[in-house]
């Protein structure tokens, strides 16, 4: 049987190091239910829109305050902005 490594919900960002706070982002991403998942080439897209926006700023959205490679993964999300970009 295989586990996945679960990412710990109660550590603060001001608490990790750098490095640790990158891992646990990828980590979260890489474990996300695949029903629920985005395909590689919509978030891909996704992230490619986001980029261009000026909205994002390190990797935030200015209008919701999600980190954007986050809120993109997941296939039922949608972009905040009136009108929604994708």
């Amino acid at each position: 049987m295989e586990y996945k490594q679960r990412v710990c919900k109660k550590c603060l960002i001001r608490d990790m190091s750098e490095e640790e706070y990158f891992s646990n982002m990828y980590t979260y991403l890489a474990n996300l239910d695949e029903e629920i998942k985005a395909n590689q080439e919509i978030y891909e897209e996704r992230l490619n829109i986001c980029k261009d926006c000026d909205n994002l700023i390190n990797g935030l959205c200015k209008i919701c305050g999600c980190f954007v490679e986050m809120r993109a993964a997941i296939l039922k999300n949608y972009c905040p902005t009136a009108p929604a970009k994708w």
